[in-house]
Formats: structure tokens, C-alpha cells, sequence
């Protein structure tokens, strides 16, 4: 950042205090430079936070993916596969964990309704059904958002980090509330389309896939671009185009980089094959974790083979 520049913004789900928050903070000192000292701008809604970064408002927008627990967020993968093009830079884990917050002088068995965001309610739907059988439970945009509900006097309590107890002034009925200890959330930093970064031997590439017409062996032949060249899908799921009953996408994560031959080729066939593919990004995993390649499906075996080839066409290859 130059001297007497503005410092670049970053949008994330809000208000002040979410986990979503402390995900883009560490992102952001983890990059270093200028995106240490960015600004960050809560948004209501995750579709307020990626319209803010299409329409230039800001540099970029964290936001939740998916859940070890509730699995993923359909906001952010209906959002991410229409509008204007997004992709993702860079992914990062936070272990997430929940209290139960209420006003001063409410007693646990007095609260009649619980406010969360809908993967909090999916993370704590046993623990609300053991310990609050009766109470109803309603979904907020983000876990502080549930909080400040409480705070307004909508709701009689919520399901949000236990920092916000303090930020709406509450009062702790439980803490560490789950089902599942050890829970954690994938959040994605998202903008504007851009090259990616350089392949680490750690990357995961996100995709976004439109069957070309309903026919037996659809989803067969969107594996087998990734199967033949050795890719394995760490994340597939199908998701509604919103065209009518029976019309889906496809939402894949993929090991490793575009830059790589086996990715690069899977690319071009699932281009060939498939109505739409929408390139989501290819960026660092976030749990370091390294693919495993069988024989014949690295770079240099792919180089290997375009030489032969290349000596077959001209007539001088001997196998």
C-alpha cells in the first residue's frame, strides 16, 4: 500500500463479533502487507457481502462454506454458482463453538425460542432438544445477529459466540454448547475473478457443474474426468438450479491446482461434457494436506507423453 492510500476493505457476514470475523482477521494477518491493516466491513447477509465485492465496494468477501457438523452453507454455494463470475483466493478453518445467551434475569427454563444462524442450529440440534424441549427455534443471518435479537428483547435467547455475551450485554445460561466436540467451520475468501496463485503441492480447486441434459451415466461421466487422471474429490454435492424439480448443479472441490497437467485436462473434458463449468478457483488447503498421485498422472509424465506424441505426429517415434 503506497503512502496516503486508502487501506483495501474486506467485507465479511456480520455484525461485529461473528466467527466469520475471526476467520477473515486471520486470513488477513496471515497474507501480511497491506491486507494486514485492511478494513473490514460487516454486511448483513452473505449475499450482501459477495455483491459488495462484485460491484467493487470492496477488495474481497469472507464467508461461511460448510460445517464439520451441519455440512455446507447453501447460501454461499447458490450464491457463488449465479451472478457475476467470483473465485475463491484462499479457504481457512476456526474451530467453532457456541454459548447460550440470554437477557439478565432469564432463567433457562423461561427461554421459549432460540435465534441462530441455521448451521449453529444444525451444530446444537440435540443438545437444544435434551435441554430445551419446548422451545422454538428460529434462524437469524448470522450467530451475533441472533445475539443482538435477544438484546432487542425478539427473542429470549441465542446460540452465538461467547465473546458477544459481552459486546450485547448478556448473560451466559450455557456454555460450550454442541453436539459434536471439536467442531469446525470452512470459511472462503471470495473475489473478483483473478489468476491464481502458484501451485504449492497443497491446493484444492473449486468447480461449479451444469449436466448438459438429464441421461443415465450423467454424474458417471463428470467422475471419470476426474477418476482417469487421478484427482480425488475431497467435496461433491448437488445443489437446485432453481429451473424446476429435478434440475441440478453440481459443487465440487477437487485436489489440486488448475496449473497442473491432470487438472488442467480434467478442465477441458468437463468442458467438453458438461452445459456449464464455472471455475471457482484454485487456492492453498487449509489443512496442508498433499494428494497422493498414482503412476502416470504428474506433470512429468503428462510432459513425457505430449513428447511422444509429438514425435508420433512427426513420424519419428519408435514406441
Amino acid at each position: 500500500m503506497t503512502a496516503g492510500a486508502a487501506p483495501p476493505r474486506y467485507a465479511y457476514l456480520g455484525p461485529e463479533g461473528t466467527f466469520t470475523e475471526a476467520a477473515l482477521t486471520a486470513a488477513l494477518a496471515a497474507a501480511g502487507g497491506a491486507a494486514a491493516g485492511a478494513e473490514r466491513v460487516a454486511y448483513a447477509s452473505v449475499p450482501a457481502a459477495l455483491d459488495a465485492v462484485r460491484v467493487g465496494e470492496v477488495e474481497g468477501a469472507m464467508v461461511p462454506f460448510e460445517s464439520s457438523v451441519g455440512g455446507s452453507v447453501p447460501t454461499t454455494l447458490d450464491e457463488l454458482a449465479s451472478g457475476a463470475p467470483l473465485v475463491i483466493r484462499a479457504e481457512t478453518h476456526l474451530p467453532v463453538a457456541f454459548a447460550l445467551l440470554a437477557r439478565a434475569g432469564t432463567a433457562t427454563a423461561d427461554v421459549r425460542s432460540v435465534a441462530g444462524h441455521p448451521q449453529a442450529l444444525l451444530q446444537c440440534r440435540r443438545w437444544l432438544r435434551d435441554k430445551l424441549p419446548g422451545a422454538e427455534t428460529v434462524e437469524a443471518a448470522s450467530n451475533t445477529a441472533a445475539a443482538r435479537l435477544v438484546a432487542d428483547g425478539v427473542h429470549d435467547a441465542a446460540l452465538a459466540p461467547l465473546p458477544a455475551a459481552q459486546t450485547y450485554g448478556l448473560e451466559v445460561l450455557a456454555a460450550d454448547v454442541h453436539d459434536v466436540a471439536g467442531a469446525e467451520t470452512r470459511f472462503v475468501l471470495v473475489v473478483r475473478p483473478e489468476a491464481p496463485g502458484s501451485a504449492t503441492g497443497s491446493d484444492k480447486t473449486s468447480l461449479v457443474l451444469v449436466i448438459r441434459d438429464d441421461h443415465p451415466g450423467a454424474l458417471l461421466e463428470i467422475l471419470t474426468e476426474f477418476a482417469v487422471r487421478g484427482i480425488n474429490l475431497t467435496r461433491i454435492e448437488s445443489r437446485p438450479t432453481g429451473d424446476g424439480i429435478g434440475d441440478y448443479f453440481f459443487s465440487v472441490d477437487a485436489e489440486g491446482h488448475v496449473d497442473e497437467a491432470r487438472v488442467g485436462e480434467a478442465l477441458i473434458g468437463l468442458h467438453r461434457i458438461c452445459a456449464d463449468v464455472r471455475y471457482l478457483g484454485s487456492y492453498p488447503r487449509a489443512d496442508g494436506g498433499r494428494p497422493v498421485l498414482r503412476r502416470g498422472v504428474s506433470d512429468a509424465e503428462y510432459a513425457q507423453a505430449q513428447a511422444w506424441l509429438a514425435r508420433v505426429r512427426e513420424g519419428r517415434a519408435r514406441s
